[in-house]
């Protein structure tokens, strides 16, 4: 409820009268009614701007008067709480002068003070006694008591009085403010980050909306190329992923060196009626198919690691949703990179050249047949019967290694980054086709309520400087 009051004989003043803190509900009202009316409470005198009347009616303890505990947590100094003290005629006998000293700031001191006043009771009300007469009754009553007769002096009694010093107070907390109401008049940065928004004119809007697009596509084109940096480089923060996976990778090698007992019992289950010392294929298919499948789940790590860089950098909805397509794109193409790892294929050439490089003697395609027997003699590893094994093993797995370092990488990045870049630019033209342009321009989004908000605070921020600009 607003209601605003006019006359040449009333203060200046907006006061909002805040609900009194309910505690337990009554029929009709939720559970957390009291939850609710703190919230509420607390959204209004939280702000710098305002003025906290905590009103304490004179019966009770002040010191366990939860407004008055509320206004100290956000205003700890008390330099914007005055405290009202209330039904000073129902105090008990005997307690004037405890009720005195909190009205002369002797007790919980606040930096504006206390007042105390005498509203119209509701017998008053009834008997339909004008404000004025209300106002001489309640002069009566201070300047007759005893102990309250001297807050009358001293300006501390009389709704009159209140009034006069909330009109003041005001006037000084704006003139204390007015140079942060300038600096921030002057700044004003939240209402740059919403920037100008769309035109009015249709027309215009129509080119607006055509240029923010292309501006938007060109953007996500220089993140997915390196050349727009956001926070960090996006660029950067790949190699760090891909230098992990690499890392993974090689460290994934020693574990031919000290394979478990039962691991070398398995194998060996798989030699046939070879001799000793002549390998046996099954036997190098299972040690490899092993220590490669052990490589998928690091794998699928990496995609997951690219996907949270990419969110972290950029999140709409629409890549959201394009890029958990992507994923599964990338995913399954990753299962299918892994399947065909299992087939065990190198051309010829490659694996000799990585032979020569391990054993430092080179070899022709001629020798291919006599290597298992030569690797056994050369004792590169421990002397046992599937050492050969071992060997081509580790050679093919080097190979795969190298394989996988560079290809998930280009992988991932081809779904995650590029394809989605080039989706998401396909994606956005295609709301130019028939647009409904003040659907999209002029609908009730956070940031245009924002800017709007923000628009009207600076309209009334400018206002109140340009009148309280004599009093500075």
């Amino acid at each position: 409820i607003t209601l605003e009051v006019m006359s040449p004989d009333v203060c200046d003043l907006t006061l909002i009268d805040l609900p009194g803190i309910t505690r337990v509900p009554v029929t009709g009202q939720p559970e957390d009614i009291e939850k609710q009316i703190k919230h509420l409470i607390m959204k209004y005198i939280e702000k710098q701007e305002t003025i906290n009347m905590v009103v304490v009616p004179c019966n009770i303890d002040i010191a366990t008067t939860e407004a008055l505990i509320m206004a100290q947590k956000v205003d700890p100094e008390g330099k914007r709480t005055v405290g009202i003290l209330t039904k000073p005629d129902l105090i008990d006998r005997g307690t004037e002068t405890t009720i005195l000293d909190i009205a002369q700031n002797k007790t919980i001191p606040l930096r504006k003070g206390y007042i105390m006043v005498k509203c119209r009771g509701q017998h008053q009300i009834n008997e339909k006694i004008s404000l004025e007469e209300a106002a001489q009754k309640e002069r009566d009553f201070f300047q007759k008591h005893n102990f309250f007769r001297c807050l009358l002096n001293e300006e501390k009694a009389t709704i009159k009085s209140l009034a006069v010093k909330l009109t003041q107070h005001l006037v000084d907390h704006i003139k204390k403010s007015l140079p942060q109401l300038n600096e921030q008049i002057k700044k004003q940065n939240e209402l740059k980050k919403c920037e100008a928004g769309p035109p009015q004119d249709p027309k215009e809007a129509k080119k607006f909306l055509t240029e923010t697009l292309i501006g938007f596509i060109n953007q996500i084109k220089s993140i997915s190329e390196g050349e727009l940096i956001i926070e960090e480089n996006l660029f950067v923060q790949l190699r760090m992923e891909f230098k992990k996976w690499n890392d993974q990778l090689n460290e994934k090698k020693p574990s031919f060196h000290n394979l478990p007992e039962e691991e070398i019992q398995f194998y060996q289950n798989y030699r046939g009626r070879e001799l000793l010392g002549f390998s046996n294929y099954k036997m190098f298919e299972v040690v490899l198919q092993n220590h490669v499948a052990t490589l998928k789940e690091p794998a699928i790590d990496l995609l997951s690691a690219i996907r949270g860089i990419f969110m972290f950098n950029i999140f709409l909805d629409k890549i959201y949703n394009i890029q958990s397509v992507q994923q599964e794109k990338a995913e399954k193409r990753i299962s299918e990179q892994f399947e065909m790892e299992h087939m065990l294929f190198i051309q010829d050439p490659i694996y000799l050249k990585s032979l020569t490089e391990i054993t430092k003697e080179t070899y022709s395609e001629e020798q291919l047949p006599l290597i298992d027997k030569r690797l056994t003699n050369m004792k590169l590893f421990s002397e046992t019967e599937w050492t050969a094994v071992l060997s081509s093993s580790l050679i093919f797995f080097q190979i795969v290694v190298q394989r996988m370092a560079d290809q998930l990488p280009m992988m991932i990045t081809l779904f995650m980054l590029k394809q989605t870049a080039h989706l998401l630019s396909i994606d956005m033209l295609s709301l130019l086709d028939g647009a409904n342009v003040s659907e999209l321009l002029f609908k009730d989004s956070d940031v245009g309520r924002k800017r709007r908000d923000l628009h009207a605070r600076l309209d009334r921020m400018r206002i109140g400087q340009e009148k309280m600009s004599n009093f500075i």
